[in-house]
């Protein structure tokens, strides 16, 4: 049903690639869905922004997602590590990941979901396809889905 009392989300993405990170920042603006997008660059970086450690200390400065849009072959600490220990977390494990990726490899859609992945979606090839997405992405999590109060 419908969600006419909507507000927007945080949205964290963890990419490695400045390009997808870029893109999508772009895809949002486009799509015209008023989700705030934060960015880190691998596990390592969502662990800390999610325990709000280091530089993500500041609440201001590094809001509690609503969402995660998680990439799986990162440096340090790659999207499924970073998913099982989201998922062990009391404090995290309720939040949802969305695996966004270039993998279509069927043991990496398995083992996402049986990690606790909301979703797995492999990333559209060109930029109309990631407006699309994020417009999509944007209403679901948005106007749909409800999610409980921080």
């Amino acid at each position: 049903m419908y969600n006419s009392n909507a507000k927007p989300i945080t949205i964290l993405m963890a990419d490695d690639d400045e390009d997808d990170r870029i893109l999508t920042q772009d895809a949002l603006k486009e799509s015209r869905v008023r989700n705030s997008l934060f960015c880190v660059e691998d596990g390592v970086e969502l662990l800390e922004y999610l325990r709000r450690e280091g530089k993500y200390s500041d609440e201001k400065k590094s809001p509690r997602p609503g969402l995660i849009l998680l990439d799986l072959n990162m440096p340090r600490k790659d999207g499924r590590e970073a998913l099982k220990e989201i998922k062990a977390d009391p404090e995290l494990k309720n939040i949802p990941v969305v695996i966004l990726t270039t993998s279509v490899q069927e043991e990496d859609k398995v083992k996402g979901y049986n990690l606790g992945a909301a979703s797995y979606i492999a990333k559209p090839v060109n930029f109309e396809g990631l407006v699309e997405l994020m417009k999509v992405l944007g209403r679901y999590w948005i106007e749909f889905v409800e999610l409980p109060n921080e």
